[in-house]
């Protein structure tokens, strides 16, 4: 692999992993970067590569975020190994069949979300009323086990769907969101670095170096949300949303 290659791998990750610290969406930069500058590799290498530097930074960002928001912990554990598993399955499932399939529902919600997250201009700006314990499991439970399979099986724009999620069914604001969601990701990155480590597709002489890179722009992005604040995070959310719908439906609409 020529180092002019290398060099411009660690620059999209570091900027991945600056965005993805925010409010997610690291993939949407990193993901088809690889693919473009990686033609040789097979996808499932590339993909499995990736997970790699998407643990390191979400890791490095997620400790800047713990540092500031207070965690369950107990509900926290119970989640991210129930993403860890999801995640496992949603990548082996993968590695079996095409998630092209799924991409208009994933349109469809993404068009939702755009809007809902436009209307409501309070939306994610203070946390709300606590929810019972039971309803609280039961959305930890299906935030956990469906996001997390998303992200093994599909993956972009799985950080901005959790948090939207935790905004929406757990009544938190946008850095909380953020915090708990970095925490999910890093469980329902260990499932798919699991599996395609088992799998054999892990390029290691590209994933360390990436893995440096994205550890840094994830610290970098995640002081920078803590420093602004929730307006500044649903600004990028907003952002994020927006480049992700753009991805799908290129994906669904002109790519063949």
């Amino acid at each position: 692999m020529a180092t002019s290659t290398l060099i411009l791998l660690c620059l999209f990750a570091s900027l991945a992993g600056f965005v993805d610290a925010i409010v997610g969406g690291g993939g949407l930069i990193q993901t088809p970067a690889s693919l473009i500058l990686l033609p040789q590799l097979p996808v499932a290498t590339v993909i499995g590569s990736l997970k790699i530097p998407s643990f390191s930074g979400t890791y490095f960002a997620a400790k800047q975020y713990v540092k500031q928001v207070t965690i369950n912990w107990r509900r926290m554990i119970f989640m991210c190994a129930l993403a860890f598993m999801a995640s496992f399955f949603g990548s082996l499932l993968l590695t079996q069949v095409s998630n092209r399939f799924m991409k208009p529902i994933i349109l469809g919600v993404l068009v939702f979300v755009a809007i809902y997250s436009f209307a409501r201009k309070d939306f994610g700006q203070k946390k709300q009323n606590l929810i019972s314990n039971n309803k609280e499991i039961i959305y930890a439970s299906l935030i956990s086990i469906i996001i997390g399979f998303y992200d093994g099986f599909i993956g972009p724009g799985a950080g901005s769907f959790l948090v939207l999620a935790f905004i929406s069914l757990l009544g938190f604001d946008f850095l909380q969101a953020s915090a708990h969601a970095k925490l999910i990701n890093l469980a329902t990155n260990l499932g798919s670095i699991l599996l395609f480590f088992l799998k054999g597709h892990i390029l290691w002489q590209v994933a360390i170096p990436m893995a440096i890179c994205n550890a840094f722009g994830g610290v970098l992005g995640a002081r920078m949300a803590i420093s602004k604040g929730n307006k500044f995070i649903r600004i990028f959310f907003l952002l994020v949303v927006m480049a992700t719908l753009i991805r799908f439906s290129y994906d669904v609409f002109w790519r063949k």
